[in-house]
């Protein structure tokens, strides 16, 4: 068996006074794994958020110490490890994935359709796919074997709903926009990456991440596909979700480049209590979507 040093922290613990350990069976967890990160909430019957969970894992060399690492997440969180949860959604968090029309889409042929857009290993990753429903459309998207086996040995007894993390910001994106007019470009800012998507008319037009090794990698993709949609950098609003703060040097570094920046509020089909109150408004986007699929 490998040997890894647990190297992972938890820096964001929100619990509402209301989460009930013994009524594990009524409530929805969600887990989002990335290979920096993984996020864990808890939803209630009432569709209330009773818990959340952010961790960041330490420098890896390795997928194998990724797994490792999650494996002793895993194996040290009570909950985690809980057999009896309601509903249970996984969403992954890599760039591997494509979206292709629900009516073009024959699932024997879902590893082609991915090979279009990302370099796959089908000894090492296996292919699955999630629908949008908002958009009619499948998400198709890669997972290491490991993974999806660590996945699989956990919640042995219950249905685990996998998706990608893409799915859960552009269904959470369709659903939000529903009470909003006009046409923003939306900019999601994770960790070490950027997710830009662009909607008309109730329709997804845009969507894609980009990788971030340094801050001007930001404002570079934006300008980059404004260009290319042509929406017009001096006029047009920008609305932020994601790990960036109101007060942060990249939120100033933002508004000298496009004036009209705002930061997005928190979806409506979920709850929050007031001990919630103590997380940003466009912090977890993604994970709070994820119920959506």
């Amino acid at each position: 068996m490998r040997q890894t040093a647990i190297n992972y922290k938890l820096i964001k613990k929100v619990k509402d006074e209301k989460f009930d350990e013994e009524h594990l069976h009524l409530y929805s967890l969600l887990v989002q794994l990335g290979v920096r990160d993984c996020q864990v909430a808890v939803i209630d019957d009432e569709k209330r958020i009773v818990l959340l969970e952010d961790y960041v894992f330490g420098e890896m060399s390795s997928h194998e110490e990724l797994i490792d690492q999650l494996r002793g997440l895993f194996e040290s969180h009570q909950l985690l490890m809980a057999g009896f949860w309601k509903k249970v959604t996984l969403s992954i968090k890599n760039n591997k994935m494509v979206q292709v029309p629900e009516a073009l889409f024959i699932e024997d042929a879902a590893a082609d359709y991915l090979k279009f857009n990302a370099s796959i290993d089908l000894t090492k990753e296996d292919v699955l796919f999630c629908q949008n429903k908002l958009t009619d459309a499948i998400t198709v998207f890669a997972v290491q074997k490991e993974l999806h086996q660590l996945v699989r040995e956990v919640y042995l007894n219950t249905t685990v709903n996998i998706i990608h993390q893409s799915a859960a910001l552009i269904e959470g994106l369709l659903d939000y926009k529903k009470k909003l007019a006009g046409t923003p470009l939306y900019i999601y800012v994770d960790r070490f990456k950027l997710h830009i998507l662009y909607v008309q008319e109730g329709k997804l037009v845009y969507y894609n991440q980009f990788v971030i090794k340094q801050f001007s990698d930001y404002v570079k993709y934006i300008m980059l596909v404004m260009k290319g949609l042509q929406i017009d950098q001096a006029t047009s609003q920008v609305v932020l979700w994601g790990y960036i703060g109101k007060n942060s040097p990249h939120y100033q570094e933002f508004y000298k480049y496009v004036r009209n920046v705002s930061f997005a509020g928190r979806p409506s089909h979920i709850k929050f209590g007031y001990m919630f109150d103590e997380v940003q408004e466009h912090h977890f986007f993604d994970l709070f979507s994820m119920n959506l699929l």
